[in-house]
């Protein structure tokens, strides 16, 4: 198959992203309903709808996912009349979480019932940032393209991180909250990120699922800063549920907040996305723990500080 031929769906955020780091942004035909980076992707039909209403408080998202998952329903819906009209030689999805976006099996069955057999499906399971680099070159090789450049550019900015930080005196101790109710702690790339940016990641365990947190874990651990990140979550609805979470009655015997050392990210645009911005994102903590060190150029739209 040659380049012009290409005609790629891709089902999740991060992977419109990777598809398009990669040069191969021009042959995407279609996206999923989250996909908004880059801009331009916006204007291709969308394939995927949700089968709950993002827009509502902390709880009752997470009791609506629960109900579904419960009930063995689908949180997201494929529209198999946008997929046989587009015609894709590839749909690039995920396997990694089904809360984060249309499975695997969902794609595989809806591909029985279109016609033409011969789309290449590329799946997505990240949960380290060494498999994120590893996503692109698969997603490259399929597409008959090369990731080398790309990662090694996304590699020197983690090197040229690290060579700022090697005389550092103090890493604070961090907890990076991917949900605010009930309680989670960030796990899988995270911990990594906040590593890499000069913190102590506590709770969330490298390469493993977010887990569920408890408020008397979250205060044996007392961490210097928090760092609030809710799963798909901008910056005015990250503010929203952590002022929901500030009015819980342990909120103020944790020391981060005593020291005013709590921080609001944009989850949805930055960490929960494992393609070529997990980079920023590390960039952007790294601004956060250590202000002197780094200039705030992620500040206002990419994190802003609670109190």
């Amino acid at each position: 198959m040659s380049r012009s031929d290409l005609r790629i769906i891709s089902l999740i955020p991060s992977a419109t992203e990777i598809v398009a780091a990669l040069g191969c942004g021009d042959y995407l035909v279609g996206r999923s309903h989250e996909c908004d980076y880059p801009e331009r992707v916006q204007d291709l039909p969308v394939c995927t709808a949700a089968n709950l209403n993002s827009n509502r408080p902390s709880r009752v998202i997470h009791d609506q996912v629960t109900e579904l998952l419960q009930s063995a329903l689908g949180i997201y819906r494929l529209d198999l009349d946008q997929l046989k009209d587009l015609q894709p030689t590839h749909i690039v999805t995920q396997a990694q979480c089904e809360v984060c976006a249309v499975s695997l099996a969902d794609v595989e069955q809806a591909l029985t019932q279109i016609t033409d057999q011969t789309t290449q499906v590329i799946s997505l399971q990240p949960s380290l940032l060494a498999h994120v680099w590893q996503d692109m070159e698969r997603v490259a090789i399929a597409l008959g393209y090369d990731s080398q450049s790309i990662v090694q550019q996304l590699q020197t900015r983690i090197k040229n991180c690290q060579q700022q930080l090697q005389d550092l005196e103090h890493r604070p101790i961090v907890a990076c909250i991917e949900w605010t109710d009930p309680l989670m702690i960030a796990g899988n790339w995270v911990p990594e990120l906040v590593d890499l940016a000069g913190g102590v990641p506590c709770l969330g365990t490298v390469g493993q699922h977010s887990s569920w947190l408890t408020w008397e874990q979250l205060l044996v651990a007392n961490p210097d800063i928090i760092v609030c990140m809710p799963c798909g979550f901008n910056l005015e609805q990250t503010a929203q549920a952590t002022q929901e979470l500030a009015q819980k009655p342990q909120w103020q015997q944790l020391k981060a907040v005593q020291n005013q050392q709590v921080y609001l990210t944009d989850g949805n645009q930055y960490f929960n996305r494992p393609g070529p911005r997990l980079v920023d994102s590390m960039e952007l903590l790294a601004e956060i723990f250590h202000p002197h060190i780094f200039p705030p150029r992620y500040a206002g739209h990419g994190w802003l500080k609670f109190y």
